[in-house]
């Protein structure tokens, strides 16, 4: 047998490597330059690898268009009624991304969020308890429900979509019981109602995006020379100066529209700041990008989903990588649920129902995740829920009825979806 001599930058001894007489490939060494990079992000969208480009681009041409029609939907008054109004379903959302990475589904996310605030609620308004101590209960409550549910879908073996759906029929139920057949409990605690509430101070915010974008610049500049010292492409010098310069832009900008005061009677009151329950949602989206992203856990989740067979002959412990997904989502369902009460001021029947669910399950397609599972990430939660936010604000802005927001907000999903399989579709032919 003949020894294969090592691919080195000078061997050639293998037609078509770096430095043999073959076809010359692009190079991919610490070199490559930004076109180099373009034309590689190119050839994966050609192959179907979309990512959340249709999200951003949506985004992009949505805002723009509701724009030019409502110049009012610019305005930092209706910017940050997005940000609030948004923020339960984003978080829904982002639980959601773990399970459907799996290739599952949970379609009582929503009604488990109202049991969540439920709870939250009689703890705080009829039993007097402190604000941590009720908060800690609802996410308990949540943890609780998604161990029920994951052990019923990976131990029991009953399909997620039949386990959720029973679970959706059940939770109305658990909500009223709770509720004594339609009881409103309100909810005075200041600190549960500041969530959704209230704002930074102005100086707040310029502290909270400077640490924002210096954490952003030393993982991009880390990420690159982690790279390198293996041997991989790093990140041009130009790519990161323009990536950071990019969010430092976008963040700044967005500061200062939310630090102008929005109140129209200063005397009653002044309102201004960047809400409360953004750097709440910043704060879960870096845990999950970096559980997802940087954990034995979260490449177990990617596997499972690619291939729950090829998981289980690699060692994965598939059933608890389920059931810990389901845990996960319940868990933020439980954190939509505090956000939804606190900006309610009350919780009642209908906290976690109507469309909660079909607007969280829209936010992480429509960001980018698969349905079909092992492609996605909590970033496409954000993306699409203020994709969703933007269609409900801007076309309520125009005047349309729910029922055309509704049909606007399903056609997109649908679209979505559509694009989902496709690019699926195109990867395989490739």
């Amino acid at each position: 047998m003949t020894a294969l001599a090592p691919e080195t930058p000078g061997n050639p001894g293998k037609p078509g490597s770096p430095g043999s007489p073959g076809k010359p490939e692009r190079p991919t060494g610490p070199g490559a330059g930004l076109a180099e990079l373009g034309r590689g992000y190119l050839d994966r969208v050609r192959a179907g690898e979309l990512g959340s480009l249709p999200a951003v681009a949506g985004l992009v041409v949505l805002c723009a268009f509701f724009a030019l029609l409502r110049p009012v939907f610019l305005s930092n008054l209706n910017f940050a009624n997005l940000l609030t109004q948004s923020a339960g379903s984003i978080a829904i959302a982002m639980g959601l991304v773990f399970v459907l990475l799996l290739g599952e589904i949970d379609l009582s996310a929503g009604y488990a969020s109202g049991v969540c605030a439920a709870v939250l609620a009689i703890l705080l308004t009829n039993h007097g308890w402190p604000w941590y101590g009720a908060v800690a209960a609802a996410l308990l409550t949540g943890a609780v429900i998604g161990l029920l549910l994951g052990t019923l879908v990976a131990k029991v073996g009953i399909p997620s979509f039949v386990v959720t759906l029973a679970a959706f029929l059940g939770f109305q139920g658990v909500v009223l019981i709770l509720l004594k057949e339609g009881t409103n409990v309100s909810i005075k605690d200041p600190t549960v109602l500041a969530i959704a509430n209230d704002n930074l101070s102005p100086v707040l915010g310029w502290l909270l995006l400077a640490a924002c974008a210096t954490g952003y610049a030393v993982l991009q500049v880390r990420r690159s020379r982690d790279r390198r010292g293996r041997g991989l492409a790093g990140t041009p010098a130009a790519l990161l100066a323009l990536r950071i310069g990019a969010v430092v832009v976008l963040g700044a900008t967005a500061v200062a529209l939310l630090n102008q005061e929005r109140s129209r009677n200063v005397l009653v009151g002044s309102l201004k700041g960047v809400p409360l329950v953004v750097p709440v949602i910043g704060a879960l989206l870096l845990l999950g990008t970096f559980t997802l992203q940087r954990t034995n856990f979260g490449l177990h989740v990617y596997a499972v989903g690619g291939s729950a067979e090829a998981a289980r002959r690699a060692g994965i412990n598939v059933a608890a990588i389920r059931i810990s997904a389901f845990v996960i989502c319940s868990c933020l369902a439980a954190v939509g649920g505090v956000i939804a009460a606190s900006r309610g001021n009350s919780v009642d029947p209908n906290t976690g129902g109507s469309n909660v669910l079909l607007l969280a399950v829209g936010s992480a397609v429509i960001g980018g995740t698969s349905l079909f599972g092992g492609r996605g990430r909590v970033v496409d939660a954000v993306l699409g829920g203020l994709v969703v936010a933007v269609i409900q604000n801007g076309m309520g802005l125009m005047g349309y009825s729910s029922g055309v927001k509704y049909a606007v907000t399903g056609s997109v999903l649908l679209v979505a979806a559509g694009v989902d399989a496709m690019s699926r579709r195109r990867t395989a032919r490739r």
